[in-house]
């Protein structure tokens, strides 16, 4: 006899979700029973692949949609879109995030316009415009963050207090949505490196300062997301480092 799947019925908004860790947590939360709104903005292939590979093990599963997250306008659309497609909404996992440097005495307005509205602006208008649909779901926003949004990022002043004002904006929501929604958040740490690379020995002095002495997987982070989701139905308000140890390993 097969266990129940733990999400049956529900359905998900995932930006950021057509690759690396938001493509995890799309097929994490797909396994689990859940239909999933797939949000990307650049990676529209790779999101409508990944919805028709879900859609073939379940139809009518998963859907893609790309839309600039920068657009505050528009982001009521995509909760919208969530919502005719599946019948409603229960989790809004804010997963999309721009990261690159920007040193002091090198810091551009159109960087900050990036990274806090990818990073904390976004997170908070959409859910804002989720709130409705989640309250009458009972459901929950989770935060992807950053063990950086704790403790600074040498040269990334900019995302490192973006992601410090999303810690900050999910302990407020978590209030202020209470007792309807539940709101936490997943701080990574070493779980997959930067698309522009990082050379083999700063790796290595990363990880040599992580307690378990390793880089972690996106399985990692999706399998946190499902026990938010799934198991945690009395906890709000709450950052979870997942990091190997590294935000204590300094």
């Amino acid at each position: 006899m097969t266990d129940p799947l733990r999400l049956a019925g529900r359905t998900a908004l995932v930006t950021g979700g057509a690759r690396r860790v938001g493509a995890a947590i799309v097929r994490a939360l797909h396994a689990e029973g859940a239909s999933v709104m797939i949000h990307c903005h650049r990676s529209l292939p790779e999101a409508e692949r990944l919805a028709a590979e879900l859609r073939s093990e379940r139809a009518g599963s998963a859907q893609a949609a790309a839309l600039d997250l920068l657009d505050v306008a528009a982001l009521p659309q995509l909760v919208a879109a969530t919502q005719e497609r599946f019948g409603g909404l229960d989790l809004l996992v804010n997963n999309a995030s721009s990261f690159y440097p920007t040193p002091v005495g090198e810091i551009s307005l159109a960087a900050w316009e990036d990274l806090i509205g990818t990073n904390m602006r976004a997170p908070l208008f959409l859910s804002q415009a989720a709130a409705p649909a989640l309250r009458a779901s009972r459901g929950a926003v989770l935060n992807i963050v950053d063990i950086h949004g704790l403790r600074p990022l040498r040269d990334h002043i900019v995302y490192s207090a973006a992601k410090a004002g999303l810690v900050m904006l999910t302990r407020a929501l978590a209030r202020e949505l209470a007792p309807e929604v539940r709101v936490n958040a997943i701080a990574p740490g070493p779980v997959l490196w930067p698309e522009a690379g990082v050379d083999e020995q700063r790796k290595a002095g990363i990880l040599a300062r992580t307690p378990l002495a390793r880089a972690g997987d996106p399985a990692d982070i999706a399998r946190t997301v499902v026990f938010f989701a799934a198991d945690a139905p009395f906890v709000t308000g709450q950052v979870l480092a997942v990091d190997g140890g590294r935000s204590i390993g300094w």
